[in-house]
């Protein structure tokens, strides 16, 4: 992820983007979306997509006709939040809450301070800044995505969940079965 953050820097200044304020950031949200082993790889990248593009329709509701004022910035973020988890309510939980919200707070640390110093620029400024903070969050999200089961395993073994090869009279548990039974009802799942 080290290496990654440094190729999104460098490059990013030899290619003429603007990745350098993001790249930390971005690369930093997408990496723990990638690192938790909760659901397939791509349900959490659908999840942190979905979120960040909501955030940005967010402003884009604060641009065109909400107030520039703690309340209207106020309406704004209930409602990213309120549509995230409604879409993650509409997909069972199949696209976590929790991923949601990693996307929209990244495109909220990376846009907020330019959309503040000029609201009405949101049309050219805002393209720019989600599509920067989102290529470093997959960058991020790929130098971690496989890493994420040998982080449950290790988990497990620190819990001990699991009896050690050396110690034959230890039980295992059962695994837990497959399908919807296993993940337990939706706000559980999505809350996880």
């Amino acid at each position: 992820m080290a290496v990654a953050t440094g190729v999104l820097v460098f490059g990013g200044d030899w290619l003429g983007l603007e990745l350098e304020h993001v790249a930390l950031l971005g690369a930093a949200l997408g990496g723990a979306t990638g690192v938790v082993p909760d659901r397939q790889p791509w349900e959490r990248a659908a999840g942190l997509l979905a979120g960040a593009l909501l955030a940005w329709l967010g402003y884009a509701l604060r641009a065109a006709w909400l107030p520039d004022t703690s309340a209207g910035r106020g309406v704004a973020a209930m409602l990213v939040v309120l549509a995230c988890l409604l879409i993650a309510f509409l997909t069972s939980g199949r696209l976590p809450l929790w991923s949601f919200l990693i996307g929209a707070a990244a495109v909220v640390g990376a846009y907020e301070v330019a959309y503040t110093a000029a609201p009405p620029e949101f049309v050219e400024t805002s393209p720019t800044a989600l599509t920067t903070v989102l290529l470093a969050a997959a960058f991020g999200f790929l130098a971690t995505v496989f890493l994420g089961n040998t982080i449950e395993e290790e988990r497990d073994r620190e819990r001990g969940r699991y009896a050690s090869d050396d110690e034959p009279d230890a039980v295992r548990p059962e695994p837990e079965p497959d399908g919807e039974t296993a993940r337990g009802p939706f706000w559980e799942r999505a809350l996880r």
